[in-house]
């Protein structure tokens, strides 16, 4: 008799200890995480700091040995010096005018083209959406040499247009077909809806599509405006002004050897702090509609 109550002790100490092995190898997992997240997040942090450190140095403490982090010095002057050395505002201006452009006309044609590609009927319709996925395949630079004799042909050549014309039509094959994916997870009865009141295709897909699918066109934006503010190749070979540079090429007249002269990193960090602020800025305001963009393609459906 005396024998029952200790069995069920054993009992309930042994679901207990059952109960709770589990949580051990969780926290571990959870806790190596954690680690692998904060050393990643270091590297990537790392080189920033360094960067800000010698924006913040005096030319000659750039190249103290052994290197410092913090100066003894800071000299706020390199921001100021640095960006009055390759004419910042001017450079600031034909980039924020060719990005503007280029996000507009890349995030609009490919909305419409991903709208005709999903949710007309015509024929050859999956043929087209084929080809511009494949042509994802092909690099930029294989067409870099025909397009410039092209644009050398028709007089564009120093001039702004084959930066900007070729986002109008439809220029990037991965937003035509993010578009596509976000069009097909939207239930057809809208449409129908839509034209029981009268609205033809134009007034659906901008009163209707447009405001359902704002993740993605946020999301197109984010990606085109990195892309067009960072492009260096197609600026450096179809612009030769000065004047018409934008500021990924004249960033680059810091440390080119034809500037005749040893480069000045404080400066070229510190004017670089200040180009990277408006992706930064851009990013950060819009990163929940980024997020939220690319985390629904997993539940587009083909219709």
């Amino acid at each position: 008799m005396t024998t029952l109550p200790t069995e069920a002790a054993e009992g309930t100490v042994l679901t207990a200890r059952t109960a709770s092995s589990p949580k051990k190898p969780r926290l571990i997992g959870t806790t190596s995480w954690y680690v692998v997240a904060l050393f990643i997040s270091a590297v990537m942090v790392v080189p920033l700091l360094w960067m800000i450190t010698i924006g913040l140095k005096s030319r000659t403490a750039v190249f103290d040995i052994p290197p410092k982090l913090l100066p003894h010095e800071f000299t706020w002057s390199n921001f100021v010096n640095g960006p009055e050395a390759i004419h910042f505002p001017r450079l600031l201006l034909n980039s924020t005018i060719i990005t503007a452009l280029s996000v507009l006309g890349g995030v609009m044609t490919a909305m419409m083209a991903g709208y005709a590609l999903a949710r007309l009927r015509f024929p050859g319709r999956k043929v087209w959406f084929y080809l511009f996925v494949g042509s994802m395949l092909l690099p930029g630079v294989v067409g870099l040499i025909p397009l410039f004799q092209l644009y050398k042909s028709i007089g564009w050549y120093d001039t702004w247009l084959p930066l900007i014309v070729p986002a109008f039509l439809g220029g990037n094959p991965l937003f035509i077909f993010l578009a596509r994916q976000y069009f097909l997870a939207i239930p057809y009865s809208i449409d129908e809806a839509a034209k029981i009141d009268g609205a033809g295709h134009f007034r659906i897909f901008t009163s209707v599509m447009l405001p359902l699918t704002r993740p993605a066109w946020i999301t197109m934006a984010i990606l085109a405006f990195q892309a067009s503010w960072n492009d260096f190749l197609n600026p450096l070979v179809y612009l030769y002004s000065s004047n018409k540079w934008p500021l990924s090429v004249g960033m680059a007249s810091f440390i080119s050897p034809f500037a005749g002269k040893t480069p000045d990193w404080s400066y070229y960090m510190a004017t670089n702090l200040l180009y990277m602020l408006p992706p930064l800025i851009v990013f950060f305001a819009a990163q929940r509609y980024f997020i939220q963009g690319l985390g629904s393609l997993g539940s587009t459906t083909q219709k």
